[in-house]
């Protein structure tokens, strides 16, 4: 085997870029944070959201909270320090999986609003469009779903530090968009959901002028 310091046809090679990935799959990688109460359908919506962007040959991938604990975070409790470490790994795997090009769709409670301004400034940081999402469901709506019965066992002490009964959920003070799952179907919010996701993965073109006023 030549030894890649002495061969004299070996040249470094450069980065696979950004650009270079995004006119391979004709759309860029981003990021679509949803955010909510346990129950308010941000599982529901970010299924719909990757058969939409399927339909639309857009390559997504969802990182769902409740599976990410089954392995990322298997090791990790409900304290505040565990959940922000939660997030803080699933925000890592979705900005690497972003880089690569896809559309990752996170449905996770995540529910502190420094965690999540964090997430946004480690995308800007790496240039990767970002949008929160507020899936925004009444608790009394969420636990009339429930259909994992996790408010029933909240409420009866079982589940100990659960967010929106003895953890707080701080909502999102300017998402870039608010779905009310209580008072629209989940086609009407997914909508609204894939709307978005197409406008981050497919930002539209500059204009002539706009150019020019950039020279």
């Amino acid at each position: 085997m030549p030894n890649l310091k002495e061969d004299p046809d070996h040249r470094s090679a450069a980065p696979v870029t950004a650009a270079t990935r995004a006119a391979l799959l004709g759309h860029r990688g981003a990021i679509v944070w949803l955010t909510g109460l346990s129950a308010s359908g941000k599982s529901t919506l970010a299924a719909g959201l990757e058969q939409n962007l399927a339909r639309a040959r857009v390559l997504s991938v969802v990182l769902d909270g409740d599976v990410l604990r089954t392995g990322l975070g298997r090791d990790l409790g409900f304290s505040d320090a565990d959940r922000k470490e939660n997030i803080r790994r699933a925000a890592e795997a979705a900005l690497l999986l972003a880089e690569t090009g896809a559309v990752v769709v996170t449905a996770l409670i995540s529910p502190f609003r420094e965690d999540r301004r964090q997430i946004a400034d480690r995308c800007k940081a790496r240039g990767v469009a970002f949008a929160e999402v507020f899936i925004n469901a009444p608790i009394a709506e969420c636990e009339r779903r429930d259909p994992k019965h996790l408010y029933q066992r909240a409420r009866a002490g079982k589940i100990p530090s659960f967010t929106g009964i003895d953890s707080p959920y701080e909502a999102p003070l300017s998402p870039a968009l608010e779905l009310h799952t209580d008072r629209e179907s989940v086609g009407q919010s997914l909508e609204k959901l894939t709307a978005l996701a197409l406008s981050l993965a497919r930002p539209p073109e500059p204009t002539a002028g706009a150019r020019g006023a950039d020279i």
